[in-house]
């Protein structure tokens, strides 16, 4: 059963100029991994993290840390396994979140699908 859903859009040149702005953002939105990755994925990325948090509708005592994009061995693109997702998604009883990303066009799109644990 779904729990939530989540979607974000990002004007990659907006994120761009943000990012420009203020240097220390992309050390507090993104872990050492996903600091190197091109602007249009880190993008996707800060997409995939504001879809989850309206997926679970607030971040409750998540960071930006803990809200990891991974890939996973087949290619699919997850929320890595942080301490702090996992006890935020344990206290909202949800299981999984499922997380699809594109860009094209100058913007980012992220959608969340939370599933209810024990669905």
């Amino acid at each position: 059963m779904i729990s939530g859903i989540g979607v974000d859009t990002v004007d990659i040149g907006r994120f761009e100029r943000q990012l420009e702005r203020t240097p220390a953002l992309r050390e507090r939105l993104f872990v050492p991994e996903e600091r190197g990755l091109s602007l249009a994925s880190l993008a996707a990325r800060f997409a995939a993290k504001e879809a989850l948090i309206k997926a679970l509708g607030g971040s409750g005592e998540l960071s930006w840390q803990d809200l990891a994009v991974v890939r996973t061995v087949e290619g699919a693109p997850s929320f890595g396994s942080s301490e702090g997702l996992l006890a935020e998604l344990r206290r909202r009883g949800c299981a999984h979140p499922h997380l699809s990303m594109t860009h094209d066009a100058g913007v980012a799109t992220a959608f969340v699908v939370l599933e209810r644990a024990g669905a």
